[in-house]
């Protein structure tokens, strides 16, 4: 349709004649007075500061005011550029990191067709409304490496003849800078292997003939230093497993490597959930779909952070003394974080660690864009981007001022109301009421088996129903048939599940599984029940009984089960499954999980029940 509209607008104008041709509209323009400024990387007295289209104009305007002007009133306030996050995951969540002041983000590992879309529109200057994005593409790494484990194909290498070709293919799917895995070591007990140094150092120099930067997920001491010997431009984590105190400071400042501690993420994992403490910030809140909420109060286990913080702090103080740059980084797309949301925690955490805020802002403005070569934003200057956060306060005496939103600015255009529409539709989702619970079946049975055309069949009495799922959907490799055959103790029809679980994914799992709602992931409320209880037998280890919910977010809730050969009435609490909530049940799992090898699972009268 735009070509049409475009072809008719070009015949109109040739076949009009010449004093009918009108000039084109001027670009709008937004003037921010008598506001401090910080232009990334210092404070600047009380100014004002012009916006023409999508560039600045002027950032120290001393014009005069004209009617063509829209007028922001900056006193109290402090302008800063638009934040960059320099390490997300940007397979998800794409349209609201915007909206909370993060106007670029730097993707470190997502499939090429995820981004393509932003990309595009970032190509024709038509991305206002949305954060936009560089993207690594695929990562390097060996085969059952780090980042195969999700389930997306990636092409890997092994040997440090391949990397030359490999570095081309990825530019050639548009990557702007190569990121390369160097973490040896295991995942939940199966051992990872990583790339060889010589292969590092290949990938580095293949990536800096074509002029791009070689970055490197490295998240221990030992491996942060052999990634720099290897040519790294910058590290995407900062290590936590012990302090490398100066010498590795100095050899970070020696190189010219920049740092991405990715603090964020690092409390996570350490029990922390610091993210959620924003989520009722008035600036910040009201922003996030409720999926999103919950995976940001997702936590791993109890808080050891007491053990996290000194040691970032005594890394963070040694790179900033030596001068090393330290970008702001979240690794958002992991539970317990969240894009935009979360850039706010990684500040608040960097002057934790002793960066004055200051250094902070700069950490998260000018300091990426000049570590990844973004010469057209990061600061506040003539001709630039106008990408731009106004906020309440001033954050380079309080970093927690920049949490306090009054605006935000992508390619010149105002950004609060889109912030207006989103906080409308959460409200509004919010005061939907809730479906009622839906009525147990007779008994709570939830599970017929029978036979038809010599092939098992589950009928269920609500839902989609059941069926056969594994970890085949996210590219691995394990494997599962069902059959009905004989009877529990209790005379009900048995279903045998044989099958095998292999490595191929981070968390495999074979199984067979229960979808509440009318299709399959669509959330049911079944609280009316807080039990599930079935009779099962088997040989095998590692069987579970697996829970999806909304309120999970990313992560199942999932609850081990003793199967021995002998028939055993198993019972799982929906209480016992963490991060599950019956209300908005999405799937509801029994199979075997984090094993390897075959197994046999039979399984008869699977009900749900009140307790």
């Amino acid at each position: 349709m735009r070509f049409h509209r475009a072809v008719m607008l070009l015949s109109c104008a040739v076949a009009a004649p010449a004093f009918a041709q009108s000039t084109p509209a001027p670009p709008p323009q937004t003037l921010i007075r008598n506001v401090t400024v910080f232009d990334g990387l210092q404070k600047q007295s009380p100014r004002a500061v012009l916006i023409k289209g999508s560039k600045i104009a002027d950032s120290n305007y001393r014009g005069r005011v004209t009617q063509a002007m829209r007028i922001v009133d900056g006193r109290g306030k402090t302008l800063l550029p638009g934040l960059i996050d320099s390490h997300v995951h940007a397979y998800q969540g794409q349209d609201d990191a915007l909206l909370f002041g993060v106007t670029t983000q730097l993707d470190m590992f997502s499939p090429p067709e995820s981004t393509r879309d932003v990309r595009s529109r970032m190509a024709r200057g038509d991305n206002a409304a949305m954060a936009d994005i560089f993207t690594a593409g695929f990562l390097a790494t060996v085969p059952n490496g780090h980042g195969t484990e999700y389930g997306v194909p990636v092409p890997t290498l092994t040997k440090a003849e391949e990397a030359d070709a490999w570095v081309a293919a990825r530019i050639a799917e548009g990557s702007d800078y190569i990121k390369i895995v160097d973490e040896p070591g295991t995942i939940i007990g199966r051992a990872v292997p990583t790339l060889n140094v010589p292969t590092i150092r290949a990938l580095a120099v293949a990536a800096h003939k074509r002029g791009k930067l070689a970055v490197v997920h490295a998240q221990t001491l030992a491996t942060a230093t052999e990634s720099i010997d290897a040519g790294a431009d910058g590290l995407v984590h900062l290590f936590a497993d012990k302090d490398g105190g100066a010498a590795f400071a100095r050899l970070a400042k020696d190189k010219g490597v920049f740092i991405v501690p990715t603090y964020a993420v690092l409390e996570v994992f350490s029990g922390r959930s610091g993210t959620a403490s924003l989520l009722a910030h008035p600036a910040l809140s009201g922003l996030l779909p409720k999926s999103a909420v919950d995976t940001v109060r997702q936590s791993f286990g109890q808080d050891r952070s007491a053990k996290l913080d000194p040691i970032e702090a005594a890394n963070l103080g040694a790179l900033a003394k030596a001068g090393v740059p330290i970008l702001a980084g979240t690794d958002a797309g992991n539970p317990g974080t969240w894009y935009g949301l979360s850039m706010h925690r990684e500040m608040d955490l960097l002057a934790k660690g002793g960066l004055s805020p200051a250094q902070v802002l700069t950490a998260a403005t000018a300091a990426p864009a000049q570590a990844f070569r973004l010469t057209d934003r990061g600061r506040i200057a003539n001709g630039l981007k106008a990408d731009l956060l106004l906020v309440d306060g001033d954050p380079t005496l309080n970093i927690a001022d920049v949490h306090n939103i009054v605006e935000i600015w992508k390619d010149g255009a105002a950004v609060s109301p889109l912030r207006a529409a989103r906080r409308t539709m959460i409200a509004a989702q919010a005061t939907t009421a809730a479906p009622p619970p839906i009525a147990l079946p007779a008994g709570g049975r939830i599970a017929q088996f029978s036979t038809m055309g010599g092939k098992a069949v589950v009928k269920s009495p609500f839902g989609a129903g059941w069926d056969i799922s594994t970890d085949s959907i996210m590219g691995g490799k394990s494997t599962l048939i069902i059959a009905v055959s004989g009877t529990a103790p209790n005379g009900q029809p048995a279903l045998t599940l044989t099958g095998e679980v292999n490595p191929g994914f981070i968390a495999p799992w074979a199984g067979l599984a229960f979808y509440p709602g009318a299709k399959p992931f669509q959330p049911a409320n079944i609280s009316s029940a807080k039990v599930l209880r079935f009779w099962a037998r088997g040989d095998g280890k590692g069987f579970a009984v697996m829970g999806f919910s909304t309120a999970g977010g990313q992560r199942p809730g999932v609850f081990p089960i003793s199967v021995t050969k002998d028939w055993t009435e198993v019972t799982v609490r929906f209480a016992q499954l963490a991060n599950f909530d019956a209300s908005s049940a999405q799937m509801l799992l029994i199979g075997a999980t984090q094993q390897n090898g075959p197994f046999r699972l039979e399984i008869a009268d699977v009900r749900l029940a009140v307790e």
